[in-house]
């Protein structure tokens, strides 16, 4: 053989061994692929998930609160007519009674009663001033509250006129009356 030959022939072996290498390498990997993706169903473990202690009591919890609320629902249905809550009783009309005239001795006139102002001591207040303490009553009356000192008018009707360390004198300006309001 000549030498072209032999390289033709050893050209020619090469060639054929590349091509059943490669043959042979496509059919493995063809036939790995096709095992990877069989239709065959995987079985896929799920890790079990514990419940915690904390789910255990909200859900009793959640329970307790179902129980309660159940419980809750009214069993009686409301009367018709429906009570006012509001309205303790309804009062009778009250019918006005026939004047009896009454018949004084003349000996005996009816006194003037001098009214009760509706004031009330409820605090006192003390600052140090330059001649001794200024004190301060605090009074409530007339659905007010009166911040007064000694000599300062409480309504035009009332004046206070001394203030103690426990109670505070007002006179009535309308009949020179005085009154003694003490802290209870």
């Amino acid at each position: 053989m000549s030498h072209r030959a032999t390289i033709a022939v050893d050209f020619f072996m090469s060639a054929k061994r590349v091509v059943l290498i490669g043959a042979a390498g496509g059919a493995l990997a063809a036939w790995l692929a096709a095992a990877s993706t069989m239709l065959t169903p995987r079985v896929v473990e799920t890790p079990v998930r514990k419940t915690t202690a904390v789910e255990l009591r909200g859900a009793a919890l959640a329970a307790e609160i179902t129980r309660l609320r159940e419980r809750l629902r009214p069993t009686a249905q409301p009367q018709v007519p429906a009570r006012n809550l509001f309205e303790f009783s309804r009062t009778a009309p009250v019918r006005a009674a026939s004047p009896v005239p009454l018949e004084l001795p003349a000996a005996e006139a009816p006194r003037q009663v001098p009214e009760v102002p509706p004031l009330r001591l409820v605090g006192l207040a003390e600052d140090p001033g330059p001649q001794g303490p200024v004190r301060t009553a605090i009074i409530s009356g007339f659905g007010q509250l009166f911040l007064v000192k000694e000599g300062e008018h409480l309504t035009s009707r009332y004046q206070v006129a001394k203030i103690s360390g426990e109670a505070a004198e007002i006179t009535d300006l309308g009949d020179n009356s005085t009154r003694t309001l003490a802290l209870k």
